[in-house]
């Protein structure tokens, strides 16, 4: 195993409201080696995202990391702690679209509407140099090329509502890889993209991580992508990691129940015509009602009363690489 670029340790991320406090992030813990590509995995709710903001510190009020580390290994060779930086200070500022791009989950809503394309994709460039405005626009019009933009010289003087949602994502990777950053985290880059777009999307994704040795974090609910992009899987349920190996071990030796329930709610070109597909029984808890113990619980098939509702299960090594946090494999229980 090489040695990781970005490693977190027990992560929690909370958001303190007037009814209680959302423990949005709750402990997680995994590591990102350099060239590499972690999918993140899980449904709506489970703290994907939050993780992802946590890393650059851009987590919205009242959200706080409130314990962890965020270790990133910088490209002289010194480790940070990011989880102790000042969100508004100038270090985390260098590394956030420096060292860590980001393509935000819905680009419709993360660009400027009252600017052109081009006008914020030289000012993400410009941040991060010392070029010249018209240098920096230079450099944008490769950018836009580079990720497949048709007529870059006429596109960068158009709006976001005037490109098509692939040509807006198209954009927001190139602004992510503006700085040329060593980590580049995807937040569901697929999300409201046709099934060709969504392809090509995740092929010019794998395509400028061969050329730039990119490690990359893919959050996603799509099992499928996850399938076609990913080397090694963080299963995540309530803001915690329940499952993370190999991307070969979690698909063909899945531990978790959880994780086996994702896999079997995939659409299958097998399947019988017309049977009905296969879903999670129950719904992710609500945030300010949380079950005792494992959070899964509620839902699993294979809940054993007086053990999975007391206590959270620790992770137990299964092989090399995998680990799972399920009763069902014989570890040391941590009271939850």
């Amino acid at each position: 195993m090489a040695e990781p670029i970005l490693e977190i340790r027990n992560l929690k991320t909370y958001f303190p409201q007037d009814e209680g406090v959302v423990r949005a992030v709750d402990g997680a813990s995994f590591s990102l080696e350099a060239g590499r590509t972690l999918g993140i995995v899980g449904e709506s709710g489970c703290g994907k995202s939050v993780t992802a903001r946590s890393i650059l510190r851009i987590v919205e009020r009242p959200g706080r990391i409130e314990s962890g580390e965020i270790w990133l290994t910088r490209a002289n060779g010194d480790r940070v702690d990011l989880a102790k930086l000042d969100p508004q200070g100038r270090l985390i500022r260098q590394i956030r679209g420096g060292e860590i791009g980001l393509v935000f989950q819905e680009p419709m809503t993360s660009f400027s509407a009252y600017h052109t394309m081009g006008n914020q994709l030289i000012e993400a460039i410009r941040l991060h140099s010392d070029l010249s405005k018209r240098a920096a626009r230079d450099r944008a019009i490769e950018l836009l090329r580079m990720v497949g933009v048709p007529q870059p010289q006429r596109r960068i003087d158009e709006y976001a509502f005037e490109l098509s949602g692939g040509l807006r994502q198209r954009v927001m990777i190139a602004m992510a890889l503006s700085a040329e950053p060593r980590i580049l985290i995807a937040d569901e880059p697929t999300t409201a993209l046709d099934v060709t777009t969504q392809a090509q999307i995740l092929e010019l994704v794998r395509r400028l991580q061969d050329e730039q040795g990119l490690a990359v974090i893919l959050i996603t609910h799509d099992m499928g992508v996850i399938a076609e992009m990913a080397d090694d899987v963080v299963v995540m349920y309530l803001g915690r990691e329940v499952e993370k190996g190999p991307v070969d071990d979690i698909f063909h030796a899945p531990r978790h129940p959880y994780t086996q329930a994702l896999l079997r709610s995939i659409p299958s070109i097998m399947a019988e015509p017309g049977s009905r597909l296969l879903t999670i029984s129950g719904s992710i808890p609500h945030p300010y009602n949380r079950p005792k113990g494992c959070p899964f619980h509620p839902r699993c098939p294979d809940f054993m009363p007086g053990t999975c509702d007391r206590a959270f299960p620790s992770a137990t090594a299964l092989g090399a690489r995998q680990e799972v946090s399920c009763f069902l494999y014989p570890a040391v229980a941590k009271v939850a």
